[in-house]
Order: structure tokens, then C-alpha cells, then sequence
């Protein structure tokens, strides 16, 4: 029998549940995001090492790992897509499961987070958010004649009028309502700029103790938009900026922010599969396993 990291049954018995969410109404320039979650399964299901050399073990032996694909989201328009996402977050949610949503377009962010607003106060939860872009935009109408709130470039500013707060990380580019919006001192968003000299020390990495010193809340979550890292490990994606994370800097920022806060909720967006290339879902698919080994780390033996 051929092993597999997605081996639960059903959700019943599994501990995390991986949400597939293929939606791309929204996307604004490259399409494909609607193909990411199957690209990334199939690296999880059958391409990607069980052994962690972190741990030095096989997480999945001891983490029952489900998976839940809420099918064809393309037909549906944006405010029936969120709620549908919405809907069949919460009910995992329901059996005390951990969800890690994958896009899909980062508009589906906003279903997991609203119903993980049912669950606990998201003034006491900070989003920690991977990404290129601010996606602060109030709405699209700046680039498209048929405008909606619902749009993956609004995603992060309807997730902080819920009431979460916001750390963002990579951040290279922005549109001029989007820094007016981040630099109101009563919005309370913290910025870390990628690129910036004067901002990153210098033209170095800003240091990670850096962002976790200005995350102040006990919980968090996690959202990944791969275009936050730089494009020489995720070229597939929709909106591709230069430079972005280092492979190794990300990675050693998702671990410490996971061993030193608690992590609520995740997800991964934005992968947009090449024809030439596997790069971008294999490395999503590493990213997975990954948060989902420091989620459940008390169970891996010796850790």
C-alpha cells in the first residue's frame, strides 16, 4: 500500500482537515488559482517525502490528516462563494478540527476567518499575513467597472473590519487608498516592507524577532498568499512581484511564530499552476506539512 500524508478517512477521525476552496471569480490578472488545491493535494498525496527532517520522523504517522474539496466554486458569484466556504468551514470547525484552507483566489480567506469569528473574539486573534500585496482595498472599482467589496485584492481589509488584527510581512507593492489606509494610526496594521533599504535594515532581512515582537495576542492565524515569497520559488502565481521571502527566512518564520503563539487557523492561496512546472505547488505542499507538523508538534515523538 502506498504511503500517503493525506491517510484520514474521513473528518470524522481526522485532526486537520485540508479545505479545498478553487475559486477565482475575482482574480484580476493571471489566471489558474481555481487549479491550485488539486495541484497541491497531489503533491501531498503522492510526490512529497513523508520523512521531516526537522523532526527526523514522519508527522503524518502521527497526525490524522483529512481532506474536504468543496468542488466547482466557478459558477458561483462572490458573496454565494464566501458563503458557501463559510458554511463548510464552520461545521468542521463544529468537530473541533483544525482547517487549513487552500485557494484559490485569497478571497477565500474570508470564509474560514468568518467562521472562526463564531468561534472566538477576533480582537483577540492577529492574521499574520504572508503576501506581496496589502489587499487592503476597500473595493475594485479602481480597476474594474463591475466593483465588489468581495474581491481578492479587499480580502485583508474585510478580514480587519471583523475586528482581527493585522501583522503583514513581504508586503512590495500597494495602491495609494491601501497606504493611506495601513499608515491611519487608528487602523492599528503593522507593515513589514520587503525591498525598502531604509525599511529593512539596510537592504537585510528584517529580523524575525522583529514580527513576532509586534504580535500581541496570544492567538493567531496564518495566511499565506505565495506570492509573498520571492518568485524564484513560486513563480506559479496569479500576481508575481520580484523579490519576496527567502525560501529558508519563510520557513523559519512560520516555525517561530507557531511554537510561540497559538495557531487557530491557515491557509495557503494563490497558486496558479505553470505547464513546464511544479515548483510552486510542490513548495505549497512543503509549506502544508510543515504548519501542520508545529501545529501538532506535542505529538511528535520527542518533541
Amino acid at each position: 500500500m502506498v504511503d500517503s500524508i493525506i491517510r484520514a478517512k474521513n473528518i470524522e477521525e481526522a485532526e486537520v482537515v485540508i479545505v479545498s476552496a478553487g475559486y477565482e471569480k475575482t482574480a484580476s490578472s493571471r489566471k489558474g488559482t481555481k487549479n491550485g488545491p488539486k495541484a497541491v493535494i497531489k503533491m501531498l498525496d503522492s510526490k512529497l517525502e513523508l520523512f521531516d527532517r526537522s523532526y527526523k520522523m514522519q508527522p503524518s504517522d502521527k497526525i490524522n490528516i483529512g481532506q474536504k474539496d468543496l468542488g466547482d466554486l466557478s459558477s458561483l458569484t462572490p458573496p454565494k462563494a464566501l458563503q458557501k466556504i463559510t458554511s463548510e468551514c464552520a461545521k468542521i470547525l463544529d468537530k473541533e478540527k483544525f482547517v487549513l484552507l487552500l485557494g484559490g483566489e485569497h478571497s477565500v480567506s474570508l470564509g474560514l476567518l468568518q467562521a472562526l469569528s463564531k468561534k472566538i473574539n477576533p480582537k483577540e486573534v492577529t492574521i499574520l499575513q504572508i503576501d506581496a500585496h496589502c489587499d487592503l482595498r476597500d473595493n475594485d472599482s479602481d480597476y474594474n467597472d463591475k466593483s465588489t467589496k468581495l474581491v481578492h485584492s479587499s480580502v485583508m481589509r474585510r478580514a480587519h473590519e471583523l475586528g482581527y488584527n493585522l501583522v503583514q510581512v513581504g508586503i512590495r507593492t500597494y495602491f495609494k487608498g491601501e497606504y493611506e489606509y495601513f499608515s491611519n494610526p487608528k487602523n492599528n496594521i503593522k507593515v513589514f516592507e520587503w525591498g525598502l533599504p531604509a525599511l529593512a535594515g539596510n537592504g537585510k532581512e528584517i529580523p524575525i524577532d522583529e514580527i513576532l515582537k509586534s504580535i500581541k495576542t496570544k492567538y493567531i492565524y496564518l495566511t499565506i498568499d505565495v506570492d509573498g515569497f520571492d518568485p524564484a520559488y513560486m513563480p506559479g502565481t496569479g500576481t508575481p512581484v520580484s523579490g519576496g521571502l527567502p525560501w529558508y527566512y519563510g520557513l523559519e518564520l512560520i516555525e517561530r511564530i507557531i511554537k510561540s503563539k497559538e495557531l487557530i487557523g491557515a491557509d495557503i492561496v494563490e497558486v496558479s499552476p505553470q505547464s513546464d512546472s511544479v515548483l510552486t505547488e510542490y513548495n505549497t505542499a512543503q509549506l502544508c506539512y510543515s504548519i501542520i507538523a508545529h501545529k501538532f508538534r506535542a505529538q511528535l515523538r520527542g518533541n
